[in-house]
């Protein structure tokens, strides 16, 4: 594929999912790759997202499936959040050499700095400039701040996922999966955590019936939660910070979560210089993921798109140009049923058609209540529901679950979805017995 008048046939902008999962095995091809990253290697996930938080949330997992099985098990527990934060270090602070080493033994130049298009086969690195045949832009999402008076007061979930020591008191504003995860595990370690919903419902792309059992939960575990609230400005107050809101007048913090959002790092990469287009939710592609210009591609959360913006996505994404750029294949993309899980605790996941989707297309709705299966009893499961969606032929076509085991579960029903398993493929797959997939799967 070697292009004599460029540096580099390709020339990725980012070192996150949407890169290194697909720039490795390219590289590995005898493809002439390099990664521009001036952060740390691997972009957010490893280091201060994903593997951070599943880390953190951990003991709070456990946690509550000992309170479960009291009076089996007794005793009190209690989240060393300073020994809890150590373990998250231990965890993730070697991804980033690891993931660079990976990229340089298999060929890969990687370029420390911030790259900015100059033309559409040039990026300017510092003083440096860089050619290629096909640039990927793969420069993913950065936290939302609100515009407002003493935004500056306030700290994102990268913040968070670093804090030292916990804050007595913790007010979260926001409804989706970082503000009820991150609020989750503040609580579960001893914080008293408050949520500002902007209006009534929290994580609106997922079935409400369930959102409502993560936020009675958290209720129940002492999480205030105040809804059609909207803070107009933050203010410092001794040794204290004022939250100022709309609806329920001023409330008195430690620390403040802003987590409303995050928003595609498309700003000063020179997209307009060249002809890039994009709007507020990210780079526009073709099925090809190929921007207005042709030869600049863009993978992982900076695309504006429908599929979740996830780590699986951007996975999906980069691998698909790799065998694009290895010649593999000229198809478009065709994404796959991607699974999306909050991880909450309870936690609540879901794949395919929706509940919603389903009763206006008249698909039938089947649903469960968890604490009926026999199996969930051994771990004294008290709350939790599913609903499975089907078509005319009985074919599986959505899931939605919220429980303690709701991940596994979804992703145990996965196959049968992308592959539309019927009764007789379905009847060929023998699970273990007694495990979380073969409830799952009976249920089918």
């Amino acid at each position: 594929m070697s292009v004599e008048n460029y540096d580099y046939d390709v020339l990725y902008l980012g070192s996150g999912h949407g890169t290194f999962d697909g720039a490795i095995p390219l590289a590995a091809k005898g493809v002439k790759v390099a990664v521009v990253e001036g952060g740390l290697i691997g972009g957010t996930c490893p280091n201060r997202g994903c593997n951070a938080k599943i880390t953190l949330d951990a003991p709070v997992a456990l946690q509550r499936q000992l309170a479960a099985l009291n009076p089996v098990i007794t005793g009190d527990t209690t989240i060393n959040w300073s020994a809890n934060m150590a373990h998250k270090h231990e965890v993730i602070d070697g991804l980033p050499d690891f993931i660079g080493g990976l990229l340089k033994d298999n060929g890969v130049e990687v370029i420390t700095g911030y790259g900015k298009l100059t033309a559409a086969h040039s990026v300017q690195v510092g003083d440096q400039t860089y050619t290629a045949d096909k640039i990927v832009i793969a420069t993913g999402l950065h936290s939302h701040r609100l515009a407002i008076p003493g935004s500056e007061l306030a700290h994102d979930s990268e913040d968070f996922l670093n804090l030292t020591s916990l804050p007595a008191r913790m007010t979260v504003i926001g409804g989706g999966y970082i503000a009820l995860e991150l609020a989750t595990i503040a609580n579960a370690a001893g914080s008293d955590v408050t949520i500002l919903l902007r209006g009534q419902q929290a994580l609106r792309q997922f079935h409400q019936p369930f959102v409502e059992t993560v936020l009675s939960d958290l209720t129940d575990r002492g999480v205030q939660i105040l809804r059609d609230t909207q803070v107009t400005a933050l203010k410092q107050a001794d040794d204290a910070l004022q939250v100022v809101t709309d609806t329920q007048g001023t409330l008195e913090t430690d620390w403040v979560l802003d987590a409303t959002g995050r928003d595609p790092n498309t700003q000063n990469l020179g997209l307009e210089d060249v002809g890039v287009a994009y709007t507020d939710h990210g780079i526009t592609v073709n099925d090809h993921l190929q921007t207005s210009v042709p030869n600049i591609y863009a993978s992982g959360d900076v695309i504006d798109k429908e599929q979740p913006k996830l780590t699986p996505t951007a996975i999906f994404e980069s691998m698909y140009l790799s065998q694009t750029f290895a010649g593999e294949t000229t198809e478009p993309i065709d994404y796959p049923a991607i699974p999306t899980v909050v991880f909450t605790s309870p936690r609540l996941a879901q794949v395919g058609v929706s509940v919603a989707q389903a009763q206006k297309d008249g698909a039938t709705v089947e649903t469960n209540h968890v604490p009926n299966d026999w199996y969930r009893q051994v771990g004294k499961e008290s709350q939790g529901d599913n609903a499975l969606i089907f078509d005319t032929e009985h074919h599986l076509i959505g899931a939605t679950e919220v429980s303690e085991q709701a991940a596994d579960v979804i992703n145990t029903l996965l196959p049968a979805i992308e592959f539309q398993y019927g009764p007789a493929e379905i009847g060929r797959l023998v699970h273990l017995f007694p495990t979380i997939g073969a409830s799952a799967w009976g249920q089918l």
